[in-house]
């Protein structure tokens, strides 16, 4: 196929989609329910990359055991979740081959009329990597399931003037529980989040000290999330299961406690500790420090001396 050969190749209707990859016509255009073993996709398509137009739920089982987990392995055998919005890039390969479970595709045309269209996007995972699956347990597979089955009968069932209604409350109660056992994920995988959030310290405190500031500027979530080969959504939900407090959080307390260190045991002015921090602006570095100290750098400096 010619279309990706420049670029990735752009799926703008459930439809299209479903002629790529082998799967029957769908019998709702803005929605449908697959399952991914009836998937037939053409070789020409293999390591290609996508953009689809729409969202993509997906349970993904694999059939040759244990999944990869960055340096570990998913905390169940039996599979896991991967959520993506409209526009991400994916792709596929001779791996996605072998995985059996169900893929569910919504146009976001499907939810625009009902509140889901806004709150949709306030669930963090569909801004997560796919290595940051939704592991479920058995008891967690069976309840993700039933609700496949739910939209799968409404969808196979006579339209009528309450189908869509009723099928957005299921795709909810979808979202719901796939947020609920997210949460269920971070608590049992305490040990390697803990972990994570020791490198966390780590990385911002050697980024501090060797003054990579002058010369990258202040240390952003993007780029710890790159560090530790993370989505910058994920390291924030993760540190704030952990801590209370979201990436960008932490990285403000590392900095203050590094403008702490400069205002009290040197005699560089609260202008030269602000570029020395990677600021552009002193009244930036300023309103950061009044915000978290309800003190200025000057207040501290001369309370500090005072006492």
């Amino acid at each position: 196929m010619k279309t990706g050969e420049n670029g990735p190749f752009k799926i703008n209707s459930i439809s299209h989609l479903h002629e790529l990859f082998g799967f029957p016509k769908p019998v709702h255009p803005l929605i449908s329910l697959n399952r991914n073993a009836d998937m037939v996709v053409d070789s020409d398509l293999l390591n290609q990359h996508f953009l689809f137009n729409f969202y993509k739920i997906s349970y993904k089982r694999s059939l040759k055991g244990k999944i990869g987990y960055g340096q570990g392995y998913y905390d169940f055998d039996e599979g896991g979740m991967i959520f993506t919005a409209p526009n991400q890039l994916l792709s596929t390969s001779q791996d996605d081959m072998d995985y059996e479970g169900w893929s569910l595709l919504i146009h976001p045309d499907f939810i625009r009329n009902y509140a889901l269209a806004v709150k949709i996007k306030t669930y963090g995972f569909f801004s997560y990597s796919a290595n940051e699956a939704l592991f479920l347990s058995d008891k967690e597979k069976e309840v993700i399931f039933s609700v496949f089955d739910n939209i799968q009968t409404e969808l196979n069932g006579t339209i009528d003037d309450f189908s869509q209604d009723v099928i957005i409350s299921h795709i909810e109660v979808l979202l719901n529980y796939s947020n609920r056992f997210y949460k269920r994920q971070f608590i049992t995988r305490k040990a390697v989040n803990s972990d994570l959030l020791t490198r966390v310290e780590l990385l911002l405190s050697e980024y501090f000290e060797k003054e990579e500031t002058l010369s990258k500027g202040l240390p952003t979530v993007d780029y710890l999330a790159n560090q530790l080969n993370l989505s910058p959504r994920y390291l924030s939900d993760m540190l704030r299961s952990l801590t209370g407090k979201n990436a960008q959080q932490h990285i403000h307390e590392k900095l203050i406690e590094k403008a702490r260190e400069y205002l009290t045991a040197t005699n560089l002015s609260v202008a030269e500790i602000a570029y020395r921090l990677g600021f552009e602006h002193p009244q930036s570095f300023n309103k950061l420090f009044k915000n978290k100290t309800n003190q200025t750098p000057v207040e501290f400096k001369q309370t500090f001396y005072h006492n």
